[in-house]
Protein backbone atom coordinates (compact mmCIF):
# COMPACT_ATOMS: atom_id res chain seq x y z
CA UNK A 1 0.00 0.00 0.00
CA UNK A 2 2.76 2.46 0.90
CA UNK A 3 4.34 2.13 -2.57
CA UNK A 4 1.06 3.23 -4.13
CA UNK A 5 0.65 6.13 -1.70
CA UNK A 6 4.17 7.34 -2.44
CA UNK A 7 3.19 7.79 -6.09
CA UNK A 8 0.66 10.47 -5.09
CA UNK A 9 1.91 14.09 -5.13
CA UNK A 10 -0.35 15.10 -2.23
CA UNK A 11 0.38 14.45 1.46
CA UNK A 12 -1.59 11.36 2.58
CA UNK A 13 -1.99 9.52 5.87
CA UNK A 14 -4.02 6.41 6.65
CA UNK A 15 -5.56 5.97 10.12
CA UNK A 16 -7.85 3.57 11.91
CA UNK A 17 -11.14 4.62 13.49
CA UNK A 18 -9.37 5.91 16.60
CA UNK A 19 -7.19 8.28 14.58
CA UNK A 20 -4.03 6.20 15.02
CA UNK A 21 -1.69 6.56 12.01
CA UNK A 22 -1.20 3.33 10.03
CA UNK A 23 0.69 4.68 7.01
CA UNK A 24 2.14 8.00 5.86
CA UNK A 25 3.39 8.71 2.33
CA UNK A 26 6.56 10.40 1.16
CA UNK A 27 4.82 13.70 0.34
CA UNK A 28 3.53 13.91 3.91
CA UNK A 29 6.99 13.21 5.34
CA UNK A 30 8.40 16.02 3.20
CA UNK A 31 5.83 18.30 4.83
CA UNK A 32 5.99 17.23 8.48
CA UNK A 33 9.49 15.70 8.64
CA UNK A 34 10.71 12.49 10.25
CA UNK A 35 10.54 8.88 9.08
CA UNK A 36 7.40 6.87 8.42
CA UNK A 37 8.18 4.58 11.38
CA UNK A 38 8.16 7.61 13.69
CA UNK A 39 4.58 8.53 12.80
CA UNK A 40 3.09 5.03 12.67
CA UNK A 41 0.96 4.13 15.72
CA UNK A 42 0.86 7.77 16.82
CA UNK A 43 -2.40 9.72 17.11
CA UNK A 44 -2.95 12.03 14.18
CA UNK A 45 -3.53 14.68 16.88
CA UNK A 46 0.29 14.96 16.99
CA UNK A 47 0.12 16.58 13.53
CA UNK A 48 -2.43 19.23 14.55
CA UNK A 49 -2.47 22.33 16.76
CA UNK A 50 -5.04 22.39 19.60
CA UNK A 51 -7.84 24.20 17.74
CA UNK A 52 -7.70 21.72 14.85
CA UNK A 53 -7.61 18.79 17.31
CA UNK A 54 -10.83 19.98 18.95
CA UNK A 55 -12.43 20.64 15.54
CA UNK A 56 -11.39 17.15 14.45
CA UNK A 57 -12.91 15.45 17.51
CA UNK A 58 -16.12 17.52 17.75
CA UNK A 59 -16.97 18.08 14.06
CA UNK A 60 -14.92 16.07 11.60
CA UNK A 61 -14.96 12.61 13.22
CA UNK A 62 -18.73 12.60 13.94
CA UNK A 63 -19.43 13.68 10.31
CA UNK A 64 -16.91 11.17 8.96
CA UNK A 65 -18.30 8.27 11.00
CA UNK A 66 -21.84 9.20 9.95
CA UNK A 67 -21.31 9.91 6.23
CA UNK A 68 -18.21 7.82 5.52
CA UNK A 69 -16.40 10.78 3.93
CA UNK A 70 -15.68 14.50 4.34
CA UNK A 71 -14.71 16.99 1.65
CA UNK A 72 -13.02 20.39 1.64
CA UNK A 73 -12.53 20.50 5.44
CA UNK A 74 -9.93 23.07 6.39
CA UNK A 75 -7.45 21.96 9.05
CA UNK A 76 -4.06 23.22 10.13
CA UNK A 77 -1.03 20.89 10.00
CA UNK A 78 2.27 21.50 11.79
CA UNK A 79 5.17 21.50 9.29
CA UNK A 80 8.81 20.64 9.93
CA UNK A 81 9.34 24.06 11.54
CA UNK A 82 6.40 23.50 13.92
CA UNK A 83 4.35 26.20 12.16
CA UNK A 84 0.65 25.61 11.52
CA UNK A 85 -0.12 25.53 7.76
CA UNK A 86 -3.70 25.61 6.48
CA UNK A 87 -4.72 22.72 4.27
CA UNK A 88 -7.93 21.54 2.64
CA UNK A 89 -8.61 18.00 3.76
CA UNK A 90 -10.59 15.19 2.17
CA UNK A 91 -11.09 11.82 3.87
CA UNK A 92 -12.88 8.63 2.94
CA UNK A 93 -13.59 5.51 4.96
CA UNK A 94 -12.53 2.18 3.42
CA UNK A 95 -13.73 -1.07 5.07
CA UNK A 96 -11.14 -3.86 5.27
CA UNK A 97 -11.01 -7.32 6.79
CA UNK A 98 -9.03 -5.87 9.70
CA UNK A 99 -11.47 -2.98 10.27
CA UNK A 100 -12.23 0.40 8.75
CA UNK A 101 -9.33 2.47 7.42
CA UNK A 102 -9.54 6.21 6.75
CA UNK A 103 -7.57 7.82 3.91
CA UNK A 104 -6.76 11.50 4.56
CA UNK A 105 -5.59 13.58 1.56
CA UNK A 106 -4.32 17.11 2.18
CA UNK A 107 -4.12 20.05 -0.22
CA UNK A 108 -2.04 23.05 0.76
CA UNK A 109 -2.74 26.32 -1.07
CA UNK A 110 -0.22 25.80 -3.84
CA UNK A 111 -1.17 22.17 -4.36
CA UNK A 112 -4.84 23.04 -4.46
CA UNK A 113 -4.19 25.71 -7.04
CA UNK A 114 -2.20 23.24 -9.16
CA UNK A 115 -4.99 20.69 -8.84
CA UNK A 116 -7.69 23.12 -9.84
CA UNK A 117 -5.44 24.56 -12.52
CA UNK A 118 -5.02 21.05 -13.90
CA UNK A 119 -8.80 20.73 -14.03
CA UNK A 120 -9.13 23.93 -16.00
CA UNK A 121 -6.20 23.02 -18.23
CA UNK A 122 -8.18 19.91 -19.04
CA UNK A 123 -10.85 22.23 -20.37
CA UNK A 124 -8.36 23.86 -22.76
CA UNK A 125 -7.08 20.48 -23.92
CA UNK A 126 -10.66 19.42 -24.47
CA UNK A 127 -11.13 22.44 -26.74
CA UNK A 128 -8.25 21.25 -28.92
CA UNK A 129 -9.45 17.68 -29.01
CA UNK A 130 -13.18 18.22 -29.52
CA UNK A 131 -13.89 19.63 -32.93
CA UNK A 132 -17.59 19.93 -32.61
CA UNK A 133 -18.29 23.20 -30.83
CA UNK A 134 -21.69 22.12 -29.56
CA UNK A 135 -20.32 18.91 -28.10
CA UNK A 136 -17.36 20.83 -26.68
CA UNK A 137 -19.58 23.34 -24.88
CA UNK A 138 -21.82 20.58 -23.56
CA UNK A 139 -18.82 18.61 -22.28
CA UNK A 140 -17.21 21.57 -20.52
CA UNK A 141 -20.44 22.66 -18.93
CA UNK A 142 -21.29 19.14 -17.82
CA UNK A 143 -17.96 18.88 -16.03
CA UNK A 144 -17.77 22.36 -14.54
CA UNK A 145 -21.47 22.59 -13.67
CA UNK A 146 -21.06 19.48 -11.55
CA UNK A 147 -18.45 21.18 -9.37
CA UNK A 148 -19.55 22.96 -6.16
CA UNK A 149 -17.02 25.78 -6.70
CA UNK A 150 -17.55 28.89 -8.82
CA UNK A 151 -15.51 28.55 -12.02
CA UNK A 152 -15.16 31.41 -14.47
CA UNK A 153 -12.84 32.87 -17.08
CA UNK A 154 -12.12 36.59 -17.55
CA UNK A 155 -10.22 38.00 -20.53
CA UNK A 156 -7.75 40.87 -20.45
CA UNK A 157 -10.61 43.34 -20.81
CA UNK A 158 -12.12 41.83 -17.68
CA UNK A 159 -15.10 40.50 -19.59
CA UNK A 160 -16.58 37.16 -18.60
CA UNK A 161 -16.07 34.51 -21.27
CA UNK A 162 -17.17 31.52 -19.23
CA UNK A 163 -19.07 30.93 -15.99
CA UNK A 164 -20.35 27.61 -14.71
CA UNK A 165 -23.83 27.14 -13.28
CA UNK A 166 -22.65 27.60 -9.68
CA UNK A 167 -21.21 30.98 -10.69
CA UNK A 168 -24.48 31.96 -12.37
CA UNK A 169 -26.62 30.82 -9.44
CA UNK A 170 -24.42 32.64 -6.92
CA UNK A 171 -25.01 36.00 -8.59
CA UNK A 172 -28.58 35.13 -9.68
CA UNK A 173 -27.81 35.62 -13.38
CA UNK A 174 -28.48 33.55 -16.47
CA UNK A 175 -25.78 32.25 -18.80
CA UNK A 176 -26.63 34.97 -21.29
CA UNK A 177 -26.38 37.69 -18.61
CA UNK A 178 -22.98 36.41 -17.47
CA UNK A 179 -21.52 36.24 -20.97
CA UNK A 180 -19.50 39.45 -21.63
CA UNK A 181 -20.33 41.15 -18.31
CA UNK A 182 -17.55 43.28 -16.86
CA UNK A 183 -16.17 42.02 -13.56
CA UNK A 184 -16.79 45.43 -11.91
CA UNK A 185 -20.49 45.26 -12.86
CA UNK A 186 -20.74 41.78 -11.39
CA UNK A 187 -18.88 42.37 -8.13
CA UNK A 188 -19.85 45.97 -7.48
CA UNK A 189 -17.49 48.87 -6.87
CA UNK A 190 -16.57 47.96 -3.29
CA UNK A 191 -15.56 44.34 -3.91
CA UNK A 192 -13.98 45.19 -7.26
CA UNK A 193 -11.75 47.80 -5.58
CA UNK A 194 -10.70 45.28 -2.94
CA UNK A 195 -9.95 42.64 -5.61
CA UNK A 196 -8.19 44.99 -8.04
CA UNK A 197 -4.63 44.22 -6.77
CA UNK A 198 -5.22 40.50 -7.21
CA UNK A 199 -6.75 41.01 -10.69
CA UNK A 200 -3.72 43.05 -11.73
CA UNK A 201 -1.36 40.41 -10.35
CA UNK A 202 -3.19 37.64 -12.26
CA UNK A 203 -2.97 39.61 -15.53
CA UNK A 204 0.76 39.97 -14.85
CA UNK A 205 1.12 36.18 -14.63
CA UNK A 206 1.00 35.78 -10.84
CA UNK A 207 -1.44 33.32 -9.26
CA UNK A 208 -3.31 34.68 -6.22
CA UNK A 209 -5.29 33.17 -3.39
CA UNK A 210 -7.35 35.28 -0.98
CA UNK A 211 -10.51 35.29 1.09
CA UNK A 212 -13.39 37.69 0.82
CA UNK A 213 -16.82 38.17 2.36
CA UNK A 214 -19.34 38.76 -0.43
CA UNK A 215 -22.95 39.82 -0.21
CA UNK A 216 -25.17 37.83 -2.55
CA UNK A 217 -28.13 39.30 -4.46
CA UNK A 218 -30.56 37.89 -1.87
CA UNK A 219 -28.78 39.91 0.85
CA UNK A 220 -27.03 37.00 2.51
CA UNK A 221 -23.29 37.16 3.13
CA UNK A 222 -20.83 34.38 2.55
CA UNK A 223 -17.14 33.76 3.07
CA UNK A 224 -15.30 32.81 -0.11
CA UNK A 225 -11.83 31.49 -0.90
CA UNK A 226 -10.81 32.75 -4.35
CA UNK A 227 -7.96 31.67 -6.65
CA UNK A 228 -7.06 33.79 -9.69
CA UNK A 229 -4.93 31.66 -12.06
CA UNK A 230 -3.31 33.32 -15.11
CA UNK A 231 -4.07 31.84 -18.57
CA UNK A 232 -0.67 31.93 -20.27
CA UNK A 233 -0.21 30.80 -23.87
CA UNK A 234 2.85 29.11 -25.44
CA UNK A 235 4.51 32.48 -26.05
CA UNK A 236 4.12 33.49 -22.41
CA UNK A 237 1.35 36.00 -23.05
CA UNK A 238 -1.40 36.27 -20.41
CA UNK A 239 -4.74 36.14 -22.21
CA UNK A 240 -6.87 36.35 -19.08
CA UNK A 241 -7.31 34.45 -15.86
CA UNK A 242 -9.40 31.68 -14.38
CA UNK A 243 -11.41 32.49 -11.27
CA UNK A 244 -11.94 29.56 -8.89
CA UNK A 245 -14.11 30.53 -5.92
CA UNK A 246 -15.24 28.21 -3.11
CA UNK A 247 -17.92 28.95 -0.54
CA UNK A 248 -16.13 28.36 2.76
CA UNK A 249 -18.79 29.89 5.03
CA UNK A 250 -19.56 26.63 6.82
CA UNK A 251 -15.86 25.88 7.16
CA UNK A 252 -15.23 29.30 8.68
CA UNK A 253 -18.21 28.91 10.99
CA UNK A 254 -16.87 25.50 11.96
CA UNK A 255 -13.40 26.94 12.55
CA UNK A 256 -14.86 29.74 14.64
CA UNK A 257 -16.87 27.20 16.61
CA UNK A 258 -13.77 25.03 17.01
CA UNK A 259 -11.77 28.00 18.29
CA UNK A 260 -14.55 28.78 20.73
CA UNK A 261 -14.69 25.16 21.81
CA UNK A 262 -10.90 25.06 22.13
CA UNK A 263 -10.98 28.22 24.24
CA UNK A 264 -13.70 26.80 26.48
CA UNK A 265 -11.95 23.42 26.51
CA UNK A 266 -8.73 24.93 27.81
CA UNK A 267 -10.11 27.66 30.08
CA UNK A 268 -12.94 26.10 32.07
CA UNK A 269 -12.18 25.09 35.64
CA UNK A 270 -13.52 21.56 35.21
CA UNK A 271 -11.25 18.82 33.99
CA UNK A 272 -12.16 17.36 30.59
CA UNK A 273 -11.12 13.98 29.25
CA UNK A 274 -12.15 12.44 25.92
CA UNK A 275 -11.59 8.71 25.51
CA UNK A 276 -12.38 6.15 22.85
CA UNK A 277 -14.91 3.38 23.40
CA UNK A 278 -12.27 1.24 25.14
CA UNK A 279 -11.28 4.00 27.58
CA UNK A 280 -8.00 5.06 25.91
CA UNK A 281 -7.44 8.79 26.45
CA UNK A 282 -7.59 10.91 23.26
CA UNK A 283 -7.57 14.44 24.68
CA UNK A 284 -7.42 16.26 28.03
CA UNK A 285 -7.55 19.94 28.89
CA UNK A 286 -5.43 22.22 31.08
CA UNK A 287 -7.75 21.82 34.08
CA UNK A 288 -7.27 18.04 33.87
CA UNK A 289 -3.52 18.60 34.24
CA UNK A 290 -4.03 21.14 37.04
CA UNK A 291 -6.21 18.76 39.05
CA UNK A 292 -4.40 15.46 38.40
CA UNK A 293 -0.84 16.62 37.74
CA UNK A 294 -0.79 14.56 34.50
CA UNK A 295 -0.08 16.59 31.34
CA UNK A 296 -1.53 15.88 27.90
CA UNK A 297 1.58 14.20 26.53
CA UNK A 298 1.58 11.72 29.42
CA UNK A 299 -2.17 11.12 29.34
CA UNK A 300 -2.87 10.60 25.61
CA UNK A 301 -3.12 6.95 24.51
CA UNK A 302 -3.07 5.72 28.12
CA UNK A 303 -6.07 4.14 29.80
CA UNK A 304 -8.33 6.27 31.95
CA UNK A 305 -7.63 3.69 34.68
CA UNK A 306 -4.44 5.68 35.48
CA UNK A 307 -6.71 7.70 37.79
CA UNK A 308 -7.80 4.70 39.88
CA UNK A 309 -7.08 5.19 43.59
CA UNK A 310 -7.71 1.64 44.82
CA UNK A 311 -10.60 2.76 47.04
CA UNK A 312 -13.23 1.22 44.76
CA UNK A 313 -13.39 -2.42 43.69
CA UNK A 314 -13.73 -3.65 40.11
CA UNK A 315 -17.49 -4.04 40.50
CA UNK A 316 -17.85 -0.30 41.15
CA UNK A 317 -16.10 0.60 37.88
CA UNK A 318 -17.95 -2.10 35.92
CA UNK A 319 -21.29 -0.71 37.14
CA UNK A 320 -20.19 2.87 36.36
CA UNK A 321 -19.18 2.13 32.75
CA UNK A 322 -22.22 -0.12 32.22
CA UNK A 323 -24.51 2.74 33.23
CA UNK A 324 -22.65 5.19 30.95
CA UNK A 325 -22.91 2.72 28.07
CA UNK A 326 -26.56 1.72 28.54
CA UNK A 327 -28.05 5.06 29.63
CA UNK A 328 -25.61 7.28 27.75
CA UNK A 329 -24.67 9.12 30.93
CA UNK A 330 -23.33 8.48 34.45
CA UNK A 331 -22.89 10.97 37.26
CA UNK A 332 -21.42 10.46 40.70
CA UNK A 333 -18.35 10.73 42.91
CA UNK A 334 -15.17 8.67 42.53
CA UNK A 335 -12.06 8.56 44.68
CA UNK A 336 -9.17 9.08 42.24
CA UNK A 337 -5.40 9.38 42.36
CA UNK A 338 -3.15 12.22 41.22
CA UNK A 339 0.24 11.90 39.56
CA UNK A 340 1.97 12.37 42.94
CA UNK A 341 -0.03 9.53 44.50
CA UNK A 342 -2.34 11.74 46.58
CA UNK A 343 -6.02 10.83 46.57
CA UNK A 344 -8.89 13.23 45.83
CA UNK A 345 -12.66 13.00 45.45
CA UNK A 346 -13.74 13.49 41.83
CA UNK A 347 -17.24 14.78 41.11
CA UNK A 348 -17.59 13.08 37.72
CA UNK A 349 -20.03 13.15 34.81
CA UNK A 350 -19.56 10.75 31.87
CA UNK A 351 -21.44 11.13 28.56
CA UNK A 352 -21.35 8.66 25.66
CA UNK A 353 -21.08 9.81 22.01
CA UNK A 354 -22.44 7.46 19.33
CA UNK A 355 -21.65 7.15 15.62
CA UNK A 356 -24.13 6.83 12.75
CA UNK A 357 -24.58 3.12 13.50
CA UNK A 358 -25.52 3.84 17.09
CA UNK A 359 -22.22 2.45 18.36
CA UNK A 360 -20.35 4.31 21.10
CA UNK A 361 -17.26 5.98 19.62
CA UNK A 362 -16.25 8.37 22.39
CA UNK A 363 -16.76 9.06 26.09
CA UNK A 364 -16.58 12.65 27.35
CA UNK A 365 -15.78 12.95 31.07
CA UNK A 366 -16.15 16.24 32.97
CA UNK A 367 -14.97 16.41 36.57
CA UNK A 368 -14.00 18.70 39.43
CA UNK A 369 -12.13 18.25 42.71
CA UNK A 370 -14.78 17.80 45.41
CA UNK A 371 -12.35 16.95 48.21
CA UNK A 372 -12.69 20.28 50.05
CA UNK A 373 -16.48 20.04 50.02
CA UNK A 374 -16.34 16.42 51.22
CA UNK A 375 -13.98 17.37 54.06
CA UNK A 376 -16.31 20.18 55.08
CA UNK A 377 -19.29 17.82 55.03
CA UNK A 378 -17.36 15.38 57.20
CA UNK A 379 -16.66 18.12 59.75
CA UNK A 380 -20.33 19.15 59.79
CA UNK A 381 -21.42 15.53 60.12
CA UNK A 382 -18.94 14.92 62.95
CA UNK A 383 -20.12 18.04 64.78
CA UNK A 384 -23.71 16.78 64.53
CA UNK A 385 -22.81 13.35 65.99
CA UNK A 386 -20.00 14.11 68.46
CA UNK A 387 -19.57 16.05 71.69
CA UNK A 388 -17.59 19.23 70.96
CA UNK A 389 -15.58 19.07 74.22
CA UNK A 390 -14.54 15.42 74.47
CA UNK A 391 -15.01 14.47 70.77
CA UNK A 392 -16.92 11.40 71.99
CA UNK A 393 -20.11 10.27 70.25
CA UNK A 394 -23.13 12.23 71.48
CA UNK A 395 -26.62 10.95 72.30
CA UNK A 396 -27.64 10.85 68.60
CA UNK A 397 -24.72 8.65 67.53
CA UNK A 398 -25.04 6.50 70.68
CA UNK A 399 -28.70 5.75 69.99
CA UNK A 400 -27.89 5.00 66.34
CA UNK A 401 -25.20 2.47 67.30
CA UNK A 402 -27.30 0.97 70.07
CA UNK A 403 -30.18 0.62 67.62
CA UNK A 404 -27.92 -1.18 65.15
CA UNK A 405 -26.72 -3.61 67.84
CA UNK A 406 -30.22 -4.41 69.11
CA UNK A 407 -31.42 -4.91 65.53
CA UNK A 408 -28.60 -7.37 64.86
CA UNK A 409 -29.20 -9.10 68.22
CA UNK A 410 -32.89 -9.57 67.41
CA UNK A 411 -31.89 -11.68 64.39
CA UNK A 412 -28.75 -13.31 65.77
CA UNK A 413 -28.82 -13.60 69.60
CA UNK A 414 -25.99 -11.82 71.41
CA UNK A 415 -25.45 -10.08 74.76
CA UNK A 416 -25.08 -6.31 75.00
CA UNK A 417 -24.16 -4.31 78.11
CA UNK A 418 -24.96 -0.61 78.58
CA UNK A 419 -23.05 1.14 81.41
CA UNK A 420 -24.49 4.48 82.61
CA UNK A 421 -21.88 6.62 84.46
CA UNK A 422 -22.62 9.77 86.47
CA UNK A 423 -19.58 11.47 88.05
CA UNK A 424 -19.52 11.93 91.81
CA UNK A 425 -17.99 15.15 93.12
CA UNK A 426 -17.93 16.90 89.77
CA UNK A 427 -20.08 19.83 90.93
CA UNK A 428 -17.57 20.59 93.68
CA UNK A 429 -14.76 20.82 91.11
CA UNK A 430 -16.77 23.34 89.07
CA UNK A 431 -17.73 25.36 92.14
CA UNK A 432 -14.19 25.41 93.57
CA UNK A 433 -11.96 25.82 90.51
CA UNK A 434 -14.32 26.95 87.76
CA UNK A 435 -15.63 25.54 84.48
CA UNK A 436 -12.21 25.32 82.81
CA UNK A 437 -11.15 22.89 85.52
CA UNK A 438 -14.42 21.03 85.08
CA UNK A 439 -13.77 20.72 81.32
CA UNK A 440 -10.29 19.34 82.10
CA UNK A 441 -11.87 16.68 84.33
CA UNK A 442 -14.39 15.69 81.66
CA UNK A 443 -11.74 15.30 78.91
CA UNK A 444 -9.50 13.33 81.29
CA UNK A 445 -12.35 10.96 82.19
CA UNK A 446 -13.16 10.49 78.48
CA UNK A 447 -9.53 9.58 77.76
CA UNK A 448 -9.36 7.11 80.64
CA UNK A 449 -12.56 5.37 79.56
CA UNK A 450 -11.28 4.97 75.98
CA UNK A 451 -7.95 3.63 77.22
CA UNK A 452 -9.66 0.81 79.12
CA UNK A 453 -11.95 -0.40 76.33
CA UNK A 454 -11.76 -2.19 72.98
CA UNK A 455 -11.98 -0.37 69.66
CA UNK A 456 -15.27 -2.19 69.04
CA UNK A 457 -16.82 -0.69 72.19
CA UNK A 458 -18.46 2.73 72.31
CA UNK A 459 -17.89 5.54 74.82
CA UNK A 460 -20.37 8.43 74.59
CA UNK A 461 -21.12 11.59 76.53
CA UNK A 462 -24.79 12.34 77.09
CA UNK A 463 -24.10 15.81 78.43
CA UNK A 464 -23.02 17.36 81.73
CA UNK A 465 -21.13 14.73 83.74
CA UNK A 466 -22.96 11.69 82.31
CA UNK A 467 -21.18 9.08 80.16
CA UNK A 468 -22.34 5.87 78.50
CA UNK A 469 -20.22 2.79 77.77
CA UNK A 470 -21.63 0.31 75.24
CA UNK A 471 -20.13 -3.22 75.30
CA UNK A 472 -20.84 -5.63 72.46
CA UNK A 473 -20.60 -9.42 73.03
CA UNK A 474 -20.75 -8.97 76.79
CA UNK A 475 -21.20 -12.67 77.52
CA UNK A 476 -20.84 -12.96 81.31
CA UNK A 477 -22.22 -10.67 83.99
CA UNK A 478 -19.04 -11.26 86.03
CA UNK A 479 -16.91 -9.94 83.15
CA UNK A 480 -19.13 -6.88 82.79
CA UNK A 481 -18.86 -6.23 86.53
CA UNK A 482 -15.06 -6.54 86.36
CA UNK A 483 -14.87 -4.05 83.45
CA UNK A 484 -17.20 -1.68 85.32
CA UNK A 485 -15.06 -1.78 88.46
CA UNK A 486 -11.90 -1.17 86.41
CA UNK A 487 -13.51 1.94 84.92
CA UNK A 488 -14.51 3.19 88.39
CA UNK A 489 -10.95 2.63 89.67
CA UNK A 490 -9.49 4.49 86.70
CA UNK A 491 -11.76 7.49 87.22
CA UNK A 492 -10.85 7.54 90.95
CA UNK A 493 -7.24 8.32 90.11
CA UNK A 494 -6.13 11.93 90.83
CA UNK A 495 -6.61 14.42 88.00
CA UNK A 496 -4.16 17.28 87.40
CA UNK A 497 -6.07 20.47 86.65
CA UNK A 498 -3.15 22.86 86.18
CA UNK A 499 -1.04 22.42 89.29
CA UNK A 500 -3.96 21.36 91.46
CA UNK A 501 -5.17 17.82 91.99
CA UNK A 502 -8.88 16.99 91.81
CA UNK A 503 -10.65 13.77 92.72
CA UNK A 504 -13.95 12.52 91.36
CA UNK A 505 -15.71 9.21 91.50
CA UNK A 506 -18.57 7.70 89.51
CA UNK A 507 -21.80 5.89 90.17
CA UNK A 508 -22.53 3.26 87.52
CA UNK A 509 -25.72 1.55 86.45
CA UNK A 510 -25.57 -1.46 84.15
CA UNK A 511 -28.35 -2.79 81.88
CA UNK A 512 -28.04 -6.03 79.88
CA UNK A 513 -29.71 -7.01 76.62
CA UNK A 514 -32.09 -8.80 76.47
CA UNK A 515 -32.63 -9.16 80.25
CA UNK A 516 -33.35 -5.47 80.95
CA UNK A 517 -34.93 -4.38 77.67
CA UNK A 518 -35.12 -4.99 73.94
CA UNK A 519 -35.01 -1.42 72.64
CA UNK A 520 -32.42 1.34 73.07
CA UNK A 521 -34.88 3.41 75.11
CA UNK A 522 -35.65 0.52 77.45
CA UNK A 523 -31.97 -0.28 78.03
CA UNK A 524 -31.08 3.38 78.65
CA UNK A 525 -33.94 3.75 81.16
CA UNK A 526 -32.94 0.56 82.98
CA UNK A 527 -29.28 1.64 83.20
CA UNK A 528 -30.32 5.11 84.45
CA UNK A 529 -32.44 3.56 87.21
CA UNK A 530 -29.55 1.27 88.21
CA UNK A 531 -27.20 4.28 88.33
CA UNK A 532 -29.46 6.00 90.84
CA UNK A 533 -29.51 2.78 92.82
CA UNK A 534 -25.69 2.93 92.92
CA UNK A 535 -25.80 6.53 94.19
CA UNK A 536 -28.31 5.50 96.84
CA UNK A 537 -25.93 2.73 97.92
CA UNK A 538 -23.20 5.24 98.80
CA UNK A 539 -21.85 6.39 95.37
CA UNK A 540 -18.63 5.40 93.57
CA UNK A 541 -19.99 1.90 93.04
CA UNK A 542 -22.00 -0.03 90.44
CA UNK A 543 -25.36 -1.73 90.35
CA UNK A 544 -27.04 -3.98 87.77
CA UNK A 545 -30.56 -3.22 86.60
CA UNK A 546 -33.31 -5.51 87.85
CA UNK A 547 -34.33 -7.96 85.08
CA UNK A 548 -37.70 -7.27 83.52
CA UNK A 549 -40.44 -9.79 84.20
CA UNK A 550 -41.30 -12.12 81.34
Amino acid sequence: MIETLDLLPNPVIVTNGDGIVQEVNAAMLTWVGGQAAHWRNQSMNALLPVASRVFLQTHVWPLLLREGHVNEIRLQIKNTDGKAVSAFTNCKKSPTAQGDLFYWVFFVAAERSRFEDALLQARRRAEDVLKDLTQQERFIRTVTDALPSLIGYWDRDLRCRFANKTYQDWFAKSQEQMQGIHIRDLLGDTIYTLNAPMIEAALNGEACEFEREIQRPDGTKANTLANYIPDTDAQGRVNGFFALVSNVTKIREGEQASRLIASVFNNINEGLMITDAQGAILMVNAAFTHITGIDMAEAVARSSSILKSGRHDDTFYEDMWRAARDAGKWQGEVWSQRQDGSVFLMALSISAMRDERGQISRYVSVFSDATARWNKDQVVERMALHDSLTQLPNRNLLMERLGQLTSIASRSPRNIALLFLDLDGFKAVNDTWGHDAGDRVLTTVAGRLLAKLRLTDTVARLGGDEFIVLLDEANLMENVALIGQQLIDSINQPIDIGGTVAHVGTSMGIALYPHNGLTPQELLKAADDAMYAAKAAGKNTLRFAIPTKA
